[in-house]
């Protein structure tokens, strides 16, 4: 076994001996059952734990990542994490929370080509595609980025609200929010857009489903 794999498992111990330190039932209570509040979607990015960037303890927050914290709309693994947070866990909140700096952002920005991932990021250029009036005003690349960042945290919180399954869960009265949020990783803060639907007051009638 190599330094840096037993390194982990020793990691894991001293965290286990910290929780049961602090509360000798903690495991006990876990192990009952989760009944998260917030479900998370998130970019893969290893610098964004959203358990940590949130302060929220194992069993509070329902999490999914991928890269560049995309919605979209035929990811069947997505779609199964989002079935399931808000049809069985119940889950009031849905945050798609972005990071400036993202990787997957700053690489749909450009025209490299980087394999596989290409096919995901178009996506991401998509995005760029329908604000690229205001994009292509800003002459700064760093604060074009940051921008898009934004932009395409509301087009996934937009994503949100036409699946069948959030309007479900409005049509059946239940109280379910999606907001969309940024973490500035230079600072560690996180930053509310001002974008959040309880209802499809605001989708187009296009997008909306008939009550099933």
């Amino acid at each position: 076994m190599s330094d840096l794999h037993f390194q982990l498992l020793e990691n894991n111990k001293e965290w286990v001996a910290n929780n049961i330190k602090r509360d000798p039932d903690y495991y006990k209570n876990l192990a009952k059952g989760q009944t998260p509040e917030y479900l998370w979607i998130g970019c893969s990015d290893s610098r964004v734990p959203a358990n940590e960037v949130t302060g929220t303890k194992p069993g509070e927050m329902f999490v999914h990542r991928n890269i560049a914290n995309m919605v979209i709309h035929n990811d069947l693994n997505l779609l199964s994490v989002l079935s399931y947070a808000v049809e069985v866990l119940k889950v009031k909140h849905v945050i798609v929370c972005g990071h400036y700096g993202c990787g997957g952002v700053l690489a749909a920005m450009g025209n490299k080509q980087y394999g596989l991932i290409d096919n995901w990021l178009r996506n991401i250029k998509d995005v760029y595609k329908t604000y690229a009036e205001e994009l292509d005003n800003i002459e700064d690349t760093h604060e074009r980025g940051r921008r898009l960042v934004e932009l395409n945290v509301i087009e996934q919180i937009n994503d949100l609200s036409k699946t069948s399954i959030v309007q479900n869960a409005w049509k059946n009265g239940q109280s379910l929010q999606i907001h969309g949020w940024v973490y500035d990783i230079n600072d560690g803060i996180l930053r509310d857009l001002g974008v959040s639907f309880s209802d499809m007051s605001a989708l187009q009638s296009v997008y909306q489903f008939e009550k099933a």
